[in-house]
């Protein structure tokens, strides 16, 4: 008889289970104003912890909830650049003489480059 039940669907597809003698867990409803004048409900638990904002199901704005007070944003420490990190390394005097030391050295391999084509420039009028 059981194999009858069950022919013609297809398993898992569809629960047999009924909801009588089930007790549910307790729940609240959360109602939400959106911006532009929407206003929707959602059920929560009541232990959950329930949002102050929540997505407009109809226009996707972000909504308040009713009675609700705004979210207080929370303090963000300001962004650390690369300028920042080096100078808690170094300090102003060291950063000056590795500039310069750099500075020197691109002049100095300028320089090198310079008499090398003038070299060849040289070569080339003598040949």
């Amino acid at each position: 008889m059981a194999e009858r039940a069950l022919r013609g669907t297809r398993l898992g597809a569809t629960s047999y289970e009924n909801d009588r003698n089930t007790d549910l867990a307790p729940r609240q409803e959360v109602t939400y104003d959106c911006p532009r004048g929407h206003r929707f409900s959602i059920t929560f638990a009541t232990e959950a912890e329930v949002p102050t904002n929540w997505e407009c199901r109809f226009c996707g704005e972000t909504a308040l909830m009713v009675d609700g007070r705004e979210p207080q944003e929370k303090k963000a420490k300001p962004a650390r650049t690369h300028w920042d990190m080096l100078l808690e390394r170094r300090s102003m005097e060291d950063l000056e003489e590795v500039l310069n030391e750099r500075l020197e050295l691109l002049r100095s391999r300028r320089r090198e480059e310079q008499e090398h084509m003038e070299a060849i420039a040289k070569e080339r009028r003598s040949a």
